[in-house]
Protein backbone atom coordinates (compact mmCIF):
# COMPACT_ATOMS: atom_id res chain seq x y z
CA UNK A 1 0.00 0.00 0.00
CA UNK A 2 1.37 3.39 -1.00
CA UNK A 3 1.12 6.75 0.68
CA UNK A 4 -1.80 8.95 -0.34
CA UNK A 5 -1.43 12.70 0.17
CA UNK A 6 -4.10 15.38 -0.07
CA UNK A 7 -3.17 18.82 -1.36
CA UNK A 8 -6.17 20.93 -0.27
CA UNK A 9 -7.00 24.43 -1.36
CA UNK A 10 -9.55 26.73 -2.84
CA UNK A 11 -7.62 27.06 -6.13
CA UNK A 12 -9.50 30.21 -7.08
CA UNK A 13 -7.73 30.17 -9.52
CA UNK A 14 -5.00 27.54 -9.70
CA UNK A 15 -1.63 29.24 -10.26
CA UNK A 16 1.77 28.10 -11.49
CA UNK A 17 2.78 27.99 -7.81
CA UNK A 18 0.09 25.40 -7.11
CA UNK A 19 1.17 23.45 -10.17
CA UNK A 20 4.77 23.47 -8.96
CA UNK A 21 3.75 21.98 -5.59
CA UNK A 22 1.52 19.39 -7.28
CA UNK A 23 4.33 18.24 -9.57
CA UNK A 24 6.81 17.95 -6.70
CA UNK A 25 4.27 16.27 -4.42
CA UNK A 26 3.50 13.76 -7.17
CA UNK A 27 7.18 12.77 -7.19
CA UNK A 28 7.25 12.32 -3.40
CA UNK A 29 4.03 10.37 -2.85
CA UNK A 30 2.37 7.38 -4.49
CA UNK A 31 -1.02 9.06 -4.92
CA UNK A 32 -1.77 12.78 -4.73
CA UNK A 33 -5.31 14.09 -4.50
CA UNK A 34 -5.85 17.76 -5.26
CA UNK A 35 -8.76 18.46 -2.92
CA UNK A 36 -10.71 21.51 -4.07
CA UNK A 37 -12.57 23.09 -1.16
CA UNK A 38 -15.74 25.20 -1.38
CA UNK A 39 -14.48 27.81 1.15
CA UNK A 40 -17.54 30.00 1.44
CA UNK A 41 -15.62 32.32 3.79
CA UNK A 42 -13.38 33.43 0.92
CA UNK A 43 -16.39 33.92 -1.42
CA UNK A 44 -14.68 32.34 -4.45
CA UNK A 45 -14.90 33.90 -7.89
CA UNK A 46 -15.43 30.49 -9.52
CA UNK A 47 -17.89 27.81 -8.42
CA UNK A 48 -16.58 24.56 -6.96
CA UNK A 49 -17.30 22.66 -10.19
CA UNK A 50 -15.60 25.38 -12.27
CA UNK A 51 -12.52 25.21 -10.04
CA UNK A 52 -12.37 21.40 -10.22
CA UNK A 53 -12.56 21.60 -14.04
CA UNK A 54 -9.95 24.39 -14.07
CA UNK A 55 -7.51 22.32 -12.00
CA UNK A 56 -8.13 19.25 -14.18
CA UNK A 57 -7.50 21.19 -17.39
CA UNK A 58 -4.36 22.81 -15.99
CA UNK A 59 -2.93 19.45 -14.91
CA UNK A 60 -3.92 17.63 -18.13
CA UNK A 61 -0.67 18.52 -19.90
CA UNK A 62 1.58 17.65 -16.95
CA UNK A 63 1.50 13.85 -17.38
CA UNK A 64 0.91 13.06 -13.71
CA UNK A 65 -0.79 9.63 -13.67
CA UNK A 66 -0.75 9.44 -9.86
CA UNK A 67 -2.69 12.71 -9.42
CA UNK A 68 -6.44 13.08 -9.26
CA UNK A 69 -8.65 16.11 -8.64
CA UNK A 70 -11.70 15.99 -6.39
CA UNK A 71 -14.00 18.56 -4.90
CA UNK A 72 -15.05 18.01 -1.30
CA UNK A 73 -17.31 19.44 1.38
CA UNK A 74 -16.84 19.39 5.13
CA UNK A 75 -13.80 18.80 7.29
CA UNK A 76 -10.56 17.94 5.55
CA UNK A 77 -9.83 15.14 8.03
CA UNK A 78 -13.18 13.52 7.17
CA UNK A 79 -12.27 13.70 3.49
CA UNK A 80 -8.87 12.19 4.35
CA UNK A 81 -10.70 9.24 5.95
CA UNK A 82 -12.90 8.82 2.86
CA UNK A 83 -9.89 8.61 0.52
CA UNK A 84 -7.56 6.77 2.95
CA UNK A 85 -5.02 9.60 2.96
CA UNK A 86 -2.23 9.59 5.51
CA UNK A 87 -0.69 12.97 4.70
CA UNK A 88 -1.80 16.55 4.03
CA UNK A 89 0.45 18.62 1.78
CA UNK A 90 0.55 22.38 2.35
CA UNK A 91 2.57 25.13 0.73
CA UNK A 92 4.52 27.79 2.59
CA UNK A 93 5.33 30.87 0.54
CA UNK A 94 6.76 33.03 3.31
CA UNK A 95 7.35 33.08 7.03
CA UNK A 96 4.04 34.90 7.40
CA UNK A 97 2.24 31.73 6.21
CA UNK A 98 3.82 29.57 8.90
CA UNK A 99 1.75 30.56 11.95
CA UNK A 100 -1.59 29.95 10.22
CA UNK A 101 -0.39 26.70 8.61
CA UNK A 102 1.04 25.50 11.93
CA UNK A 103 -2.33 26.08 13.61
CA UNK A 104 -4.13 24.18 10.85
CA UNK A 105 -1.70 21.27 11.05
CA UNK A 106 -2.05 21.12 14.83
CA UNK A 107 -5.85 21.18 14.68
CA UNK A 108 -5.95 18.53 11.97
CA UNK A 109 -3.68 16.29 14.06
CA UNK A 110 -5.94 16.84 17.08
CA UNK A 111 -9.00 15.86 15.02
CA UNK A 112 -7.25 12.88 13.40
CA UNK A 113 -4.20 11.72 15.33
CA UNK A 114 -2.72 9.60 12.54
CA UNK A 115 -2.61 12.35 9.90
CA UNK A 116 0.66 14.12 9.16
CA UNK A 117 1.15 17.49 7.48
CA UNK A 118 4.09 18.04 5.17
CA UNK A 119 5.10 21.52 4.06
CA UNK A 120 6.75 22.39 0.76
CA UNK A 121 7.94 25.76 -0.38
CA UNK A 122 7.26 26.74 -3.99
CA UNK A 123 10.03 27.30 -6.48
CA UNK A 124 11.58 30.72 -6.02
CA UNK A 125 9.88 32.24 -9.07
CA UNK A 126 6.46 31.37 -7.59
CA UNK A 127 7.07 32.34 -3.96
CA UNK A 128 5.16 35.63 -4.32
CA UNK A 129 2.12 34.16 -6.12
CA UNK A 130 -1.28 34.01 -4.52
CA UNK A 131 -4.68 33.39 -6.06
CA UNK A 132 -6.06 36.55 -4.47
CA UNK A 133 -3.28 38.62 -6.05
CA UNK A 134 -3.94 37.01 -9.43
CA UNK A 135 -7.68 37.74 -9.14
CA UNK A 136 -6.99 41.37 -8.25
CA UNK A 137 -4.64 41.89 -11.19
CA UNK A 138 -7.02 40.13 -13.59
CA UNK A 139 -10.02 42.13 -12.33
CA UNK A 140 -8.18 45.34 -13.19
CA UNK A 141 -7.26 44.13 -16.67
CA UNK A 142 -3.64 43.32 -15.85
CA UNK A 143 -1.50 40.61 -17.44
CA UNK A 144 -1.51 37.37 -15.42
CA UNK A 145 0.03 35.18 -18.12
CA UNK A 146 3.18 34.60 -16.03
CA UNK A 147 1.06 33.44 -13.08
CA UNK A 148 -1.53 31.05 -14.53
CA UNK A 149 -1.94 28.68 -17.46
CA UNK A 150 -3.37 30.08 -20.73
CA UNK A 151 -6.71 28.33 -20.15
CA UNK A 152 -7.02 29.86 -16.65
CA UNK A 153 -6.15 33.28 -18.05
CA UNK A 154 -8.99 32.95 -20.56
CA UNK A 155 -11.43 31.87 -17.82
CA UNK A 156 -10.45 34.86 -15.67
CA UNK A 157 -10.99 37.27 -18.57
CA UNK A 158 -14.37 35.70 -19.33
CA UNK A 159 -15.47 35.80 -15.70
CA UNK A 160 -14.55 39.47 -15.23
CA UNK A 161 -16.02 40.47 -18.62
CA UNK A 162 -19.32 38.85 -17.60
CA UNK A 163 -19.38 40.88 -14.37
CA UNK A 164 -19.18 44.22 -16.16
Amino acid sequence: MGITVIYPGTFDPITYGHGDLIQRGARLFDHLIVAVAPNRVKNPLFTLSERVAMVESTLADMNLPNVEVRGFEGLLVHFADQVNAQVILRGLRAVSDFEYEFQLASMNRRLKTNIETVFLTPAEQYAFLSSSMVREIASLGGDVSSCVSPQVEVLLKQKYAAQK
